[in-house]
């Protein structure tokens, strides 16, 4: 009897926990595929003998021979009731993964989930060497070293702490902005979605951008960052199949003197609080401003929020992961619906 009233006490709670959740998600598909790189040819290489398990049999490994690499993992969400009237891709920034917009460091739902519920189909992706993509040899494929960050180094510079020496382990002696909406109490999450990235590996991003956009077809891109020179080249690249950009602080940029090839997409750029603070921010974004200047100029439409001036204040570089960031992708939203991109 005791075990019944438990059990039937539980059921009451998961009940209740459900009835107070966010209504299920209906897709009518979802799937991964892996998309674009190259094969390439290694040689003169000494053979090797490798255990794979402690207490195996070695094996011999010849290192010589043909190998894939420089491909990119997407992973696929359709809603079954799809109000988009383009597919979205979302692109992460340097050092990390398509985790950026899935579940954020503290819990809550992120992008992918928002815009799933808005009736969008998302296509959420690890770039080449990142994730499920995969990595190549070095230096005989990636020609530079992997470049690995710190505990502290993305909570001083990416605008969550208040500049150098900010950062402590203990959560409680933090130096935040003053207002952050970064969850400081998810950090330690967000510090182990970091993954060593290269410097040299671009052309073989955007490569592999371009065959996801060819295969999926006309398209909206949502990138962050590094993404942000990703983004616009391939919109360059390919202009006809690229129905508006979302730019998340840009750390990149199109080509200017092609800035004419973007004036039929619409393009919204966003950027964060505290850049003023910041000693790389204000010329990142004065060089956005730029190219946004270069883009209208040849007769594109830019639209660019800061937002603190928007009423939306206390974001970090990490815009997708703070608090606040269903209020930044109800931005998002609106400006979709407001340029007629969904149904």
């Amino acid at each position: 009897m005791m075990r019944l009233a438990i059990a039937s006490a539980a059921a009451v709670l998961v009940g209740a926990t459900l009835a107070n959740a966010a209504e299920p998600i209906a897709l009518r598909d979802m799937g991964s595929f892996h998309v674009g790189g190259r094969l390439v040819e290694i040689s003169g290489k000494p053979v090797k003998e490798v255990t794979f398990t402690p207490g195996g049999v070695p094996a011999k490994v010849d290192p010589n021979g043909t190998y894939q690499v420089e491909q990119m993992y997407v992973q696929y969400f359709l809603p079954a009731n799809e109000k988009g009237a383009y597919p979205l891709l979302m692109w992460h920034g340097g050092g990390l993964t398509g985790v950026t917009y899935e579940t954020t460091p503290d819990g809550r739902e992120g992008w992918l989930n928002y815009f799933l519920r808005k009736g969008w189909a998302v296509y959420n992706s690890d770039a080449v060497e990142r994730g499920r993509a995969g990595w190549a040899q070095y230096p005989d494929i990636f020609k530079s070293e992997p470049v690995f960050l710190t505990t502290a180094n993305p909570f001083e510079r990416f605008r969550i702490g208040d500049g150098a020496g900010s950062y402590d382990p203990d959560p409680a002696k933090r130096k935040l902005m003053p207002g952050s909406q970064f969850p400081n109490e998810g950090y330690e999450n967000f510090v182990k979605q970091n993954v060593p990235r290269w410097t040299t590996t671009d052309d073989a991003i955007i490569a592999a951008y371009l065959a996801e956009i060819d295969r999926v077809g006309p398209s909206i891109i949502l990138f962050h960052s590094q993404a942000g020179s990703f983004g616009f080249k391939v919109a360059q690249a390919r202009p006809d199949k690229v129905k508006a950009l979302i730019a998340v602080e840009p750390a990149g940029l199109g080509d200017p003197a092609k800035a004419d090839l973007l004036k039929n997409i619409p393009t919204l750029i966003i950027y964060g609080d505290y850049i003023e603070k910041d000693s790389r921010w204000p010329k990142i974004r004065a060089n956005g401003l730029a190219f946004a200047d270069a883009v209208r100029a040849a007769g594109g439409s830019v639209d660019v929020v800061d937002l603190p001036q928007a009423g939306i204040k206390g974001n970090s570089h990490m815009v997708m992961m703070d608090k606040n960031n269903a209020e930044v992708a109800a931005l998002i939203q609106k400006w979709l619906e407001g340029k007629g991109l969904t149904k």
